[in-house]
């Protein structure tokens, strides 16, 4: 009946918009993969220095998903995702014409206010547009896109390394080929932005603001008139008796006077999901494999590799999340991590030091199987905890406190992102690989028991049903 009335082409046009801000977020997270050497010899970088100007992006990116929800709030999905778009544009342009270690952190730090703020906005503003019998799928095509940023960075950084003769040789104009995979950025950021004016406003923002007409409109375009109808009378009624603009005292319960028990739940979600490590592998893929004995060429190629069987896995996450739901693959997800990630450990841990004398090297079948063991670790990540997390904090949460829970797990997040990156080279060499991953592998084996214990389905629920 009325769902036969579903706009599925305007739905979507929403989606497919939307989620450019998934792959810029993974662009501008993955492009420093592959730009490190380059970066190194131009500001003359050690290892916390190299941390600090990879690291950078996680700084702006914590302030961005953090401001990122109340802005959303006061002045509408679409727009926060619009001024996202500025910021890589910006950030693109600025990173690759920087002259020092201090203004690439200041590029990066931009860029990072720009995934941070994608980072929440594009899951949330899809949940609140897409039906709830296919919003799991719909919202997980957000890390299909965060997964595509990332590879279409490797793949650019590799054509653009191989064309040049390596990432710190000159190409086009007379710069290094390392700032042209910065600036090569600018062509995706311009397209969402332009994109953006093509898709409308979050009903559900609108009626929070009082936007009841607006909101109708929006809704039968979407859905049609009678269900229009219907979801208005819902959001409204989603939203407290004495309802007012949205504010972050919202997240503390007026009963108990304590934060409320679903956004400690938001925080655990958003940030297990970085203590195991994911982006070692896609920040430092290219280091990380150089360092145990394979070539810069091979190793972008490792990268190019991990991405194309991230996209697979999340496709595989669109066929089963609102199939089986969300809590089942996260609990798949991490104990297939905890297994992998411990293979690796094992692997690093048998590593001698290479012939020339620097680095190491892995013996016998040890470089194999800890290729294939990563390789099945991005596999669990990507077909549960990469596209499930950003998928419950779009619609785990009440409609009064999205916005401010999104802001708080979100910070939450990139703030554990940055402890991960930033520590990285360091750790590498104390306490050294083995011991770092077997940390990686603790923090996959204590996320099992959060998810069993803590985290509640929410497959197939409206989301003013959500409560908190």
């Amino acid at each position: 009946m009325e769902a036969r009335q579903v706009n599925n082409g305007l739905i979507g046009l929403i989606v497919a918009v939307a989620t450019i801000g998934g792959f810029m977020f993974g662009y501008d997270s993955g492009v420093i993969n592959g730009t490190q050497k380059g970066i190194e010899a131009a500001f003359d970088l050690g290892r916390l220095g190299i941390g600090i100007n990879v690291g950078a992006i996680l700084v702006g990116s914590s302030i961005g998903a953090f401001t990122a929800g109340r802005l959303a709030d006061l002045i509408g999905r679409r727009n926060t995702m619009m001024l996202a778009a500025v910021l890589f544009i910006v950030s693109a342009l600025l990173a690759g014409a920087a002259g020092s270690s201090a203004i690439f952190i200041i590029a990066r730090i931009i860029g990072g206010l720009g995934v941070g703020a994608a980072s929440v906005t594009s899951p949330v503003y899809i949940s609140e547009v897409t039906p709830a019998r296919v919003r799991g799928r719909l919202s997980s095509v957000q890390q299909v896109m965060i997964i595509s940023g990332l590879t279409g960075a490797f793949v650019a950084n590799f054509l653009v390394a191989r064309y040049a003769g390596g990432s710190t040789a000159m190409f086009w104009a007379g710069y290094e080929a390392w700032r042209w995979m910065f600036w090569l950025q600018v062509i995706p950021a311009a397209i969402y932005f332009i994109a953006l004016f093509f898709i409308p406003e979050s009903p559900r923002y609108l009626v929070v603001r009082g936007r009841d007409a607006d909101a109708q409109g929006v809704l039968t375009r979407l859905f049609g008139p009678a269900e229009a109808t219907r979801k208005v009378a819902e959001i409204r009624a989603s939203l407290s008796a004495d309802h007012h603009k949205p504010r972050l005292s919202d997240l503390i319960d007026k009963t108990s006077g304590k934060i409320r028990p679903i956004l400690w739940v938001g925080i655990g979600l958003a940030v297990f999901q970085q203590l195991v490590g994911i982006n070692v592998v896609f920040y430092y893929g290219a280091t990380l494999w150089e360092a145990v004995g394979f070539t810069e060429d091979n190793a972008l190629q490792i990268n190019i590799l991990s991405g194309a069987l991230s996209i697979g896995a999340c496709l595989l996450t669109i066929a089963l999340i609102d199939r089986i739901g969300r809590k089942p693959l996260l609990l798949i997800g991490s104990a297939g991590m905890t297994v992998t990630l411990a293979t690796v450990a094992w692997a690093f841990s048998t590593s001698v030091p290479g012939a020339s004398g620097t680095g190491v090297t892995l013996p016998g079948n040890a470089g194999v199987i800890a290729l294939v063991a990563a390789n099945l670790y991005v596999i669990f990540f990507n077909v549960s905890w990469g596209p499930v997390m950003w998928v419950m904090l779009g619609e785990m949460f009440p409609t009064q406190i999205r916005g401010s829970a999104l802001a708080v797990s979100g910070f939450a997040q990139w703030i554990a992102n940055a402890a991960i990156a930033v520590s990285f080279p360091s750790m590498v060499l104390s306490p050294g690989l083995s011991i770092t991953y077997l940390l990686y592998t603790l923090a996959a084996l204590v996320s099992f028991f959060f998810v069993k214990a803590m985290v509640q389905e929410t497959r197939g629920r409206e989301l003013e049903d959500m409560q908190g």
